[in-house]
This record gives structure tokens, C-alpha cells and sequence, in this order.
């Protein structure tokens, strides 16, 4: 089957989902969605060709999955009242969301609103603890601001469009654009195999790389600048200030995830580890002393190797919660 051909039946089968009402075959409940819903529209998406000088012009579903550049309009044809877009770039881009025209009843109860990061089944990327801004200042509302902010920026390489129509005939249309990050914090891949350089340069910040796959980590290398050994020993490494830690999880919290392993030594790996949850994490806490790294591969778990790991009481958390 070519790429059109299965990009073509994974629209099918979101449509006829859709019109059945069987929100729960894409883990939807609420504007929520599972991980295994989110890769069916993550799988549709990604991998499309096209001309620098072509503008990618497309309607956009009630549940959607945007990686694409281009300009997006959606039309009510009945009332939708749980809508939303993940819109998502590489690690190195952040998101850039700009209306272009809108035909919404804001006193009528219709919203459209744009949020800094993704949420999934009520729990939110990145977490409050690893995002620079309050989590009131990652919302904002077109129905409140859209005049005087007709363009919308994200903090990371990933960003969440929320909107509620009440009558048919509403509608408004969206640019997306990637823009570049020189020092990404805060990613979410968009494939289960690749490599990632994490650079936090001397600023007092957590920065989590998201792997929404069970995957196999190796650290290459990692470089934490200068600590004292004995504080360490005692403290452990929360205690350095400075170290780098592997989650799993099968939601997108990193607050609410199990702790996999904790580095806090300067190493030139390899070391690795498989983790067999839903979500998988890189997070590195900096003090903001030193300009702290870490490099480090992922691949796709198989499902030989997910059998094999249940029973082992640190490898499998996630396969028994």
C-alpha cells in the first residue's frame, strides 16, 4: 500500500469513527486522547513532501494532527463542541499559530484557544514544574486577545488548539509555521527511533525530551560540569543540583512518572536501558552553574522484547500498572 493510500484510509477510518460516535476506538473522551489514538493521527501526518514555494492549504477535522507548514481552515457543519489540533515540528522548532480569519459566536459560547504544549487525558506537556510560564499564561484565548495577539507562539516544538462551534457555518482558518529554536527544551519525538543532543547552557531550568513509544535509551554521553563526590554520596543526585534522570510513564506528566534511573557523573557511555511504557522520558534538571549535556539514541521496542520484560520488577512498571 503507498504512503497516499494508507495517509487516505487512516482519514477513512477517522471519519467513519467520527460519525458512529465511537470516540473511544481513538481513546477520545471529553477532547481527551490516548497515546494509541494520538500515533494513528501522528502516523498520518508526518512524512509529506513539499515544494518550499507550494503553500499546503487542507481542512481541518474535529480531532486532528498537524506536522506540516501550511494554512488550515475548519467549517462547522454541525455543532462541535470537543474539538482540538496537536500541532507538532521537530526538536529544534518551535510553533507559530497566526489566525487569519475567524467566524466564531464568542458571546454565544464559542472558543477558540491555543495552548502552550499538549495535553492528554487531563495531564499536560510539558509539566508545570518544567514549563518557564504559569500555567494560566499557557492559554490564550482568541475570544479574549485574538485582536490585539493575532499570532501565537509556542515555548517548545509542540502546541495544542482547542475550539467549540455551536452552529454550522462557524468557522476559521489558521497558519502554522516552524520557527527555529537554537537551544530546544521540552520535546516530544515524532518517531520512535532517532538521536538527540540536549544543551542546557548555564540557565536554572528542567528540560524533558518525550518519546510517546516504548523504546530502548543509550546515552552516549553525558557532561554535568563540577560537584563535590561526597555531597553527592550523601544527597544523592536531586541533591547535586545538576543530573539527568529516565522516566516511564503511560501519560505525558513527568511529575507523575516512575523514575527509571538518575545520573548524576560526567560519562562517556555507552549505557542504556529499555523501558516498556507508553511514554519515556530524557529529563535533565540544571542549576544554572554549568552548561550541562547529554547525548543520547532511542529505538522502538518489538513485542518479543516487551514479552521479555514482564516479570523484571524495574523494566516491566509500566506493563503491570
Amino acid at each position: 500500500m503507498s504512503g497516499t493510500s494508507r495517509v487516505q484510509l487512516c482519514f477513512l477510518l477517522l471519519s467513519v469513527t467520527a460519525l458512529r460516535g465511537h470516540a473511544r476506538f481513538l481513546g477520545i473522551q471529553d477532547n481527551e486522547i490516548s497515546p494509541e489514538g494520538l500515533l494513528s493521527l501522528l502516523s498520518s501526518e508526518l512524512k509529506r513532501e513539499l515544494p518550499e514555494e507550494f503553500v499546503y492549504r487542507r481542512a481541518l477535522r474535529c480531532l486532528d494532527m498537524v506536522a506540516v507548514e501550511g494554512q488550515f481552515t475548519f467549517t462547522a457543519e454541525r455543532p462541535q463542541l470537543n474539538c482540538a489540533v496537536f500541532f507538532i515540528g521537530e526538536p529544534s522548532d518551535i510553533i507559530s499559530i497566526e489566525y487569519n480569519s475567524v467566524n466564531i459566536d464568542c458571546r454565544g459560547g464559542d472558543f477558540i484557544k491555543v495552548f502552550d504544549g499538549w495535553v492528554m487525558k487531563g495531564e499536560k506537556f510539558p509539566s508545570t514544574q518544567d514549563h518557564p510560564l504559569p500555567l494560566y499564561e499557557r492559554y490564550s484565548d482568541y475570544c479574549e486577545t485574538g485582536v490585539t495577539r493575532p499570532i501565537v507562539r509556542s515555548s517548545q516544538n509542540v502546541a495544542m488548539l482547542f475550539f467549540r462551534l455551536h452552529q454550522s457555518g462557524s468557522s476559521f482558518t489558521v497558519t502554522f509555521r516552524k520557527l527555529i529554536n537554537p537551544f530546544p527544551c521540552n520535546v516530544v519525538s515524532q518517531t520512535p527511533e532517532g538521536s538527540f543532543t540536549m544543551i542546557i547552557p548555564q540557565q536554572h531550568r528542567n528540560c524533558s525530551f518525550s518519546i510517546i513509544y516504548p523504546v530502548e535509551i543509550q546515552i552516549g554521553e553525558l557532561s554535568l560540569g563540577q560537584h563535590n563526590d561526597l555531597k553527592r554520596s550523601i544527597l544523592g543526585c536531586a541533591g547535586s543540583g545538576d543530573f539527568v534522570e529516565l522516566l516511564g510513564g503511560n501519560g505525558m506528566d513527568t511529575s507523575k512518572m516512575f523514575p527509571m534511573a538518575d545520573l548524576c557523573y560526567s560519562f562517556n557511555g555507552p549505557a542504556q536501558m529499555k523501558v516498556g511504557c507508553d511514554n519515556t522520558v530524557v529529563r535533565m534538571v540544571s542549576s544554572g552553574k554549568f552548561v550541562n549535556r547529554v547525548s543520547f539514541q532511542y529505538r522502538l521496542l518489538g513485542h518479543q522484547e516487551l514479552q521479555q520484560m514482564k516479570g523484571n520488577s524495574v523494566e516491566d512498571v509500566c506493563l503491570r500498572a
